[in-house]
């Protein structure tokens, strides 16, 4: 399953007012609110949260860099010759 953390450091540093800060987290809050209309989940895993998606296809649509180890990224392909 393709997942990626999101790692806040920095969300709101730049910004110079309260209201400034505000319209961040709401552009933050519609970006989640979308991705989890598309089937994007939270998940906790070793006291980590992932964000992740069943389908590959939907995950690489939303241009995400997928941080489950290279191996598990691997698809088997059948020998079609055996």
């Amino acid at each position: 399953m393709s997942y990626f953390t999101w790692n806040d450091a920095g969300l709101t540093s730049d910004c110079a007012s309260l209201e400034a800060m505000a319209s961040r987290f709401e552009e933050a809050a519609r970006l989640m609110r979308r991705m989890a209309a598309q089937g994007f989940v939270l998940e906790r895993n070793n006291g980590a949260q992932r964000i992740n998606h069943n389908d590959a296809e939907v995950f690489n649509a939303w241009g995400f860099v997928d941080e489950e180890p290279a191996v598990r990224q691997l698809t088997l392909m059948q020998d079609l010759e055996s």
